[in-house]
């Protein structure tokens, strides 16, 4: 595990101080993404996730050094005679509004999350049954053994059955709206007093948790701020406690003020570029219009070579982030020190692999960004088009709000894209069945393979790597499937991402290493 993302798991002991707590009136904090809406099952995006963790439960959770605990469910064990997990539930929980939770609320959770309306259907890939035991006994059975089944459902959040039913809100609305994509009724420790998208959302303390509460916000006000300028003003002048992420380049600024903190450590996503693998004709040239270039490896190899990350780390990072060589960073489970190289910056050798191509005078095409999405997202974005146009890669740069982002991938509207991926099981099998299995809505694989990337040798690896226990033996199988993606060039990992927070030097609360915000750890001194 490297130093910097050891350091990142770690920091909730780091920044959660013993302080004796006093009474806080409220508790105001910004981000540049407002998460698009209240229905944990319907987008699997941190920002939604990130968000909904501190309304809605699910059967396990993080705690501040990522590892798995208790939440609604008490305990788990593998299955007596098949394969699966059985979870026994916590007792005497009320859901928000003073229902009773029980099994049949998973049971429900499960259906409405697996369906083909849900965008976290790709988590109950291996589950074949589930079986409501007594109230609070449930059995997940799967395919195979799947030891990491309890991890990777950590953002499993249930709703209540009988709230969601009596409101038309049995199944997610991903591309548009019902009851639960702006209300909500969870078992967490805060509610939503009331919500204004894109605007202002307000939570308070949910009176009847069955937990602890370790914070002592009474009030929590979330504004989106996508100017970044806009966002440190805010908090310099005292509007906001907290803010993720600031710019990079205004690090030395807020230390250099009394009153304020830095928190910075290593986020466990990696940024990369994707590819149209499967469109037969470029959607954005004004040279190419009968073939997709990027079809051929040697043309993606090209466009690896073409990008100086150092040059990028320096001007645009100050030197925070790490190059990337597969889709994990290094210190994940799986993460394959035998393929640990990434293609180094070689204008010259891009160049040559575009004329064995066929493409001696490069070509022209899209390149997809968000602009406030990833830190620095824009600028990457410029700065990556920069470097392709030298080697004859004409890209047309387009950026816009995550909002309309994520619609244009998932309708196959680019050439190229940029992503950013964080495990949420912190395993190497989370990214290989979202990003690099073929896209096969049956088997509820492949959901955030937007170019479809296909190879059959990596299909068949991938439920090897899930249920196998000797741990050398799982590793080969990972070791085969990134050197394959890299021989291929699935996608250009690029580096992992900074996490680049700030906040009041009175506010004491925990950075995790997935990005995610709790405020049941925040404490207002």
């Amino acid at each position: 595990m490297t130093h910097k993302l050891f350091k990142s798991l770690l920091l909730g002991s780091a920044f959660s101080m013993s302080a004796l707590a006093v009474q806080a009136e409220d508790f105001k904090w910004a981000s540049t993404t407002d998460p698009q809406t209240m229905d944990p099952h319907a987008v699997n995006s941190a920002p939604v996730l990130s968000f909904l963790n501190n309304v809605y439960e699910g059967l396990v959770r993080r705690g501040k050094d990522m590892s798995i605990e208790p939440s609604l469910a008490t305990s788990w064990e593998p299955l007596d005679g098949e394969n699966g997990w059985r979870f026994t539930l916590r007792e005497g929980v009320k859901f928000q509004d003073g229902a009773d939770f029980t099994a049949e609320d998973v049971m429900f959770s499960y259906t409405r999350a697996s369906d083909e309306a849900a965008d976290v259907r790709s988590w109950f890939a291996p589950v074949t049954e589930v079986r409501v035991v007594d109230d609070f006994t449930i059995d997940f059975v799967t395919s195979a053994p799947n030891p990491l089944f309890p991890s990777s459902i950590a953002n499993f959040m249930i709703l209540d059955k009988d709230w969601a039913m009596a409101n038309d809100a049995a199944l997610p609305a991903r591309d548009a709206e019902n009851h639960a994509t702006l209300n909500v009724n969870g078992t967490g420790p805060f509610v939503v007093a009331s919500r204004d998208p894109g605007v202002k959302t307000v939570l308070t303390p949910h009176a009847g948790w069955w937990d602890t509460a370790e914070h002592n916000v009474t009030e929590a006000t979330f504004t989106p701020i996508g100017n970044a300028a806009t966002g440190l003003a805010a908090l310099l002048s005292g509007e906001i406690d907290f803010i993720q992420p600031i710019p990079l380049q205004d690090v030395e600024q807020v230390e250099s003020r009394d009153g304020f903190q830095v928190l910075e450590g290593e986020e466990t996503r990696v940024i990369m570029f994707g590819f149209g693998h499967e469109h037969d004709t470029l959607l954005y040239s004004s040279d190419v219009t009968d073939a997709n270039p990027f079809a051929d490896p040697r043309v993606r190899l090209a466009a690896a070579h073409a990008i100086d990350l150092a040059s990028i780390d320096r001007v645009l990072f100050r030197g925070k982030i790490e190059g990337a060589s597969q889709l994990v960073p290094a210190g994940i489970s799986g993460y394959s020190e035998a393929n640990a190289t990434r293609p180094g910056y070689d204008p010259d050798k891009a160049k040559a692999l575009l004329a064995e191509a066929g493409y001696p005078d490069g070509f022209s095409f899209g390149l997809k960004c968000p602009n406030d999405r990833y830190i620095n997202d824009e600028a990457l974005c410029r700065a990556a088009a920069s470097m392709f146009a030298a080697v004859g890669l004409d890209a047309e740069l387009s950026t816009g709000p995550v909002r309309d982002y994520w619609p244009q991938l998932r309708e196959d509207d680019f050439d190229m894209y940029l992503l950013g991926w964080s495990p949420g099981t912190f395993d190497m099998e989370h990214p290989i069945r979202f990003l690099m299995h073929s896209q096969d809505d049956e088997k509820k694989l492949g959901s955030w393979n937007f170019g479809n990337y296909s190879n059959a040798r990596v299909d068949e690896l991938l439920p090897l790597i899930q249920q196998e226990i000797d741990p050398a033996v799982r590793q080969s199988y990972v070791d085969e499937v990134v050197a394959i993606t890299q021989d291929e060039v699935a996608y250009i990992p690029l580096y992992t991402q900074p996490l680049i927070w700030a906040a009041k030097d009175n506010v004491d609360l925990t950075q995790r290493a997935d990005n995610f915000f709790m405020l049941r750890w925040v404490t207002v001194n």
